[in-house]
């Protein structure tokens, strides 16, 4: 069956784009990675696309979006750039299963799916509201004294040369567990963002802050450069297996960018857990579309 919508095509899906990509990149600059998870339901329902094409087209809209996302973390220091590429750079094998695995799905299994991860993230975001671009911004910009910092594990403590016998032992386990957290990290990003065609966000941050230990401010900038990069290399291993609609496209993206830099300003005044609630609810909204439509259409 065809996952696109009948109802829209020609010129209505072209128009579809432009406010579609908007509100994909409003909320991509004030919520991050989360927000690039409604490219592919909008692409399917609003401008039409099939489900596979959709989850390519995503690509080219989370990754350029999250990309233009970043500089303004990145001009206040809160990107770390060889990190975020090494950490992108290593998700290349989950990022060509997940492609590969993409193109044997039907594309209404493929949005049933979609709709569960949808409400991952959700959870992601319900639970853990300071994972968003809006409260890392208002974080960083309150007075040291008032920052609690979080104790810091015990596993990630390394002890000075020559305190201990077992230091040196100690600090190479330390290293080889970061290194192993970052691989198995990456690869999932990887592969979600090949098989589904979304940034990663939600996995990102978190595991920005428990592999190396950054500051919350520091993993939301660095998770944008990381997006970007999945996406490039997710949106390699598709287009061997299919062009894409620039109509659809460009229109989208471009609009998606306006959305980044005003979502981005918006980030740093509206209250972060106002923002992440409507959020939250919206995702849930989707998801329980999706997943209607999908199965009306199994």
């Amino acid at each position: 069956m065809k996952a696109s919508n009948p109802a829209v095509t020609g010129l209505g899906r072209i128009g579809a784009s432009s406010p579609l990509g908007f509100l994909i990149g409003l909320s991509l600059g004030t919520l991050g990675g989360g927000g690039s998870i409604l490219a592919v339901p909008a692409l399917v329902y609003g401008a039409g696309e099939a489900a596979h094409a959709a989850t390519t087209t995503s690509l080219v809209v989370v990754g350029s979006t999250a990309l233009v996302g970043m500089v303004g973390h990145f001009r206040a220091g809160r990107v770390r750039l060889w990190a975020g590429l090494g950490f992108g750079l290593v998700g290349i094998g989950g990022s060509f299963l997940g492609s590969a695995l993409n193109r044997d799905i039907p594309g209404d299994v493929l949005l049933l799916s979609f709709s569960g991860l949808i409400l991952v993230a959700a959870w992601r975001m319900h639970e853990h509201h300071d994972e968003t671009p809006c409260h890392a911004k208002q974080q960083a910009v309150v007075p040291a004294a008032q920052v609690v910092t979080a104790p810091v594990p015990a596993a990630q403590v390394v002890t000075a040369p020559g305190t201990s016998p077992d230091a040196g032992a100690r600090h190479a386990k330390s290293t080889m567990d970061t290194v192993l957290r970052v691989v198995v990290a990456g690869t999932a990003v990887g592969f979600l963002t090949g098989f589904f065609g979304v940034g990663g966000g939600f996995v990102i941050v978190p595991a920005l802050v428990l592999a190396l230990g950054y500051e919350m401010p520091i993993a939301v900038g660095t998770s944008l450069l990381v997006i970007a990069v999945s996406s490039a290399e997710g949106l390699v291993f598709r287009l061997s297996s299919g062009g894409i609609d620039w109509r659809i496209a460009l229109p989208f993206t471009v609009a998606g960018i306006i959305g980044v830099l005003l979502g981005d300003r918006i980030a740093g005044r509206v209250p972060a857990a106002k923002l992440t609630r409507w959020f939250v609810w919206l995702l849930v909204a989707v998801a329980a579309y999706t997943a209607a439509q999908s199965l009306a259409a199994l």
